[in-house]
């Protein structure tokens, strides 16, 4: 039996059952794809399933969502020219026709099929992008999840464009630093929140027009003054907590404000009033489908964008990594590289 090695969590609630393991090489059944994992990245999923935060949990499991290799070997009725390419693996799977909707069959990479953090992982070959030249497979595999997610929030569902303003809430993770480089690429102003006073300096350093710390109980008039006579036209959160009824107050009438997490959890109010009289409109939004995947694929490729890394770290330095998320000491995409 041909095998490879993985890191493999191997039990629920335990943190330290992550582990470099020896298992079952994936062999392709029709349609799909065994690519040879190159470089693959972390996400904040990877550790809720850790924690036992995630629905569905099941072990063994190898975990990982985001991931850039070389398409190794393809099954029944795939194209011969997919073999050897280079690709970005798309991880949402099975979304479905429906392009407002995922379907019920729709799942992540990672949980409950075997992820990225292997030498080979096993996809539909329609859930496979070739891969821009100008991206190393780090910088690749730094995309999929939170590119796609960050796409699908700011231009399906938040209808950006050039010339507006757009506030980023959380701004340091993978997805909300992959939001502001493709916010400024569509020629956006972005305008960010933090609990970190170095994070949005750096976001400041890296292109955004200014940002407040939400540690400071008058955050939201600061990012009004910021915003200027043009104010905010869409603002993208996955906190929720109180401070969601702060970002209705900022936002402009007729604005918009989407999201696709509640974090720090459901707001204790809401000013109903405020929003119906504005014209908010207030969209909730979760990854994408394979067009939002390949466009914003093409959008990187179009204006070269380079997403920010934290590492990258070899796959032997898994726990450094994974406490370094833990930790919410990155700025930008953990990235892992195997070294097997």
């Amino acid at each position: 039996m041909k095998t490879m090695k993985a890191i493999v969590f191997r039990e629920k609630n335990n943190f330290d059952s992550l582990q470099i393991k020896e298992v079952p090489y994936p062999e392709p059944q029709a349609g799909e794809a065994i690519v040879e994992i190159k470089a693959a990245a972390l996400n904040h999923r990877d550790v809720w399933i850790t924690k036992g935060l995630y629905a569905g949990i099941r072990v063994p499991i190898i975990l990982g969502s985001d991931g850039a290799g070389i398409v190794h070997q393809i099954g029944d009725g795939v194209e011969e020219t997919w073999l050897e390419k280079p690709v970005i693996v798309n991880p949402a799977l099975d979304w479905g026709d429906n392009p407002r909707a995922q379907q019920r069959s729709f799942r992540i990479l990672g949980l409950p099929d075997d992820g990225t953090q292997a030498q080979f992982v096993k996809v539909p070959v329609k859930n496979l992008e070739v891969k821009p030249e100008h991206l190393s497979f780090e910088a690749a595999a730094a995309i999929p999840l939170g590119g796609l997610t960050g796409y699908r929030a700011l231009f399906t569902q938040g209808k950006l464009s050039g010339g507006q303003t757009v506030l980023i809430t959380g701004i340091g993770g993978g997805v909300a630093a992959l939001m502001q480089q493709m916010a400024l690429a569509a020629g956006a102003t972005a305008l960010v929140t933090s609990g970190s006073d170095a994070k949005i300096e750096q976001a400041i350093n890296t292109g955004a027009s200014g940002g407040a710390s939400y540690k400071d109980e008058n955050w939201a008039k600061k990012i009004a003054e910021l915003a200027g006579n043009n104010g905010v036209d869409l603002v993208i959160d996955s906190a929720g907590g109180n401070g969601f009824d702060d970002l209705c107050s900022i936002v402009n009438p007729g604005g918009r404000i989407v999201f696709f997490g509640a974090t720090v959890g459901n707001p204790s109010q809401l000013n109903l009033r405020k929003i119906f009289w504005k014209q908010i409109t207030i969209q909730g939004t979760t990854m994408g489908n394979e067009d939002d995947f390949a466009n914003m694929v093409n959008l990187f490729k179009t204006h070269q964008i380079q997403p920010v890394i934290d590492g990258p770290f070899p796959f032997s330095e898994y726990r450094d990594a994974y406490l370094r998320m833990i930790n919410g000491e990155q700025f930008g995409k953990i990235v892992l590289v195997p070294d097997f």
